[in-house]
């Protein structure tokens, strides 16, 4: 036997997908467990606006992504060091700069449909 950091995908336990674990446990979701799935998803989204919810449309989704990633970006000095490096610019202006993106990340909204 080999040890387990040389072990190949290979050597693996043949297992039906989805039936059991390995400590022969049931895997599959039951109704109860996807409600309660589904039910903390819901609390997770009324509480935090990044997280969408059952309306949000492509573009709102794509902002919010955007705008986390700035947020990621502008907080982590060694990112804004790397970006200013690579842009040839100095910090404060990357900084300036992702600010200004954060307002229209991906241009102007799509125009609704009236119903």
């Amino acid at each position: 036997r080999r040890p387990r950091s040389v072990r190949r995908a290979r050597d693996a336990p043949r297992v039906a997908a989805g039936a059991h674990s390995k400590h022969g446990r049931n895997t599959m979701a039951t109704a109860a467990d996807r409600f309660n799935i589904n039910s903390q998803l819901e609390h997770l989204q009324s509480r935090y606006v990044g997280t969408g919810h059952a309306d949000t449309n492509r573009f709102e989704w794509a902002v919010n992504i955007h705008r986390d990633s700035y947020a990621s970006y502008y907080g982590h000095h060694t990112m804004l060091q790397y970006f200013a490096i690579a842009e040839n610019e100095s910090i404060g202006r990357v900084k300036y700069n992702m600010m200004q993106k954060m307002l229209l990340p991906c241009g102007l909204p799509p125009e609704r449909e009236e119903e």
